[in-house]
């Protein structure tokens, strides 16, 4: 555990950003993380120095993207097909199989020494879910979880007409986490018609817009999402911490 725990958490929010972009960025902090980790571990207690805790918000033009455990045959779409409407296509280093980010998606990115504040993966998933949960509340969207599958899902428990909101998706190393969830807020669904959606083929895919019949303010659903994840987290915001720094 670390002999100086950190609970505070710096808040970025990056806008519309590429994919690309995004990800080198989280990588550049993960890999800071990682090494101030291997300081603090061969240095005396005295001279150790707080590991950082990041929340990323953002929008992704369109894109797929593939985790290691997933399979290319649930992209059903060919180059062709994806430069004609205008998406790309990636395979990254997080766990889960494909999914989608676009426009109207909330997008965040963890990066969180779990050492600050617990070191269980699986309770970490399990408090994501629960900040998305909490948020669909706030909006009359009761929301819950399915055994077995990661993220949220709607008519979870009758299992009439199952229907995933939230995908989750994440890689942690020496307790430090990076990717995160994908919220559908204002998406465009149509996209998804293209992909076996985290490789399940027998289940739809939903969103805030489409349960409510109106777009909802991403910003708005951005702000409820952090102050959940902030309560459960036990987290506080450290000071100046908009935007992504330039350079």
């Amino acid at each position: 555990m670390n002999s100086y725990p950190n609970k505070l958490v710096q808040i970025r929010q990056l806008g519309s950003i590429d994919y690309q972009q995004a990800w080198d960025y989280q990588e550049a902090l993960f890999a800071d993380t990682l090494a101030m980790k291997v300081y603090n571990r061969n240095s005396p207690p005295e001279a150790q120095k707080q590991t950082p805790n990041y929340l990323l918000f953002c929008e992704h033009p369109h894109v797929y993207t593939l985790g290691k455990s997933g399979k290319e045959n649930h992209l059903l779409a060919n180059d062709a097909f994806l430069e004609n409407i205008g998406a790309r296509f990636y395979r990254i280093n997080r766990g889960g199989d494909i999914t989608y980010h676009g426009p109207g998606q909330l997008v965040g990115y963890p990066i969180l020494d779990l050492d600050n504040f617990f070191t269980d993966i699986h309770r970490y998933m399990r408090l994501l879910e629960e900040g998305i949960i909490l948020t669909l509340a706030d909006y009359g969207i009761a929301a819950g979880r399915i055994d077995g599958l990661t993220g949220v899902w709607l008519d979870h428990e009758a299992q009439i007409n199952p229907r995933k909101i939230c995908a989750m998706g994440v890689k942690a190393s020496r307790w430090v986490t990076m990717h995160g969830f994908a919220l559908n807020v204002n998406t465009d669904l149509s996209y998804f018609s293209h992909i076996v959606p985290c490789g399940i083929a027998d289940k739809a895919v939903t969103s805030m817009q489409q349960e409510l019949g109106h777009p909802v303010p991403l910003h708005e659903v951005t702000d409820k999402l952090q102050g959940h994840l902030l309560d459960l987290f036990g987290m506080a915001i450290a000071p100046a911490t908009e935007g992504m720094p330039v350079g």
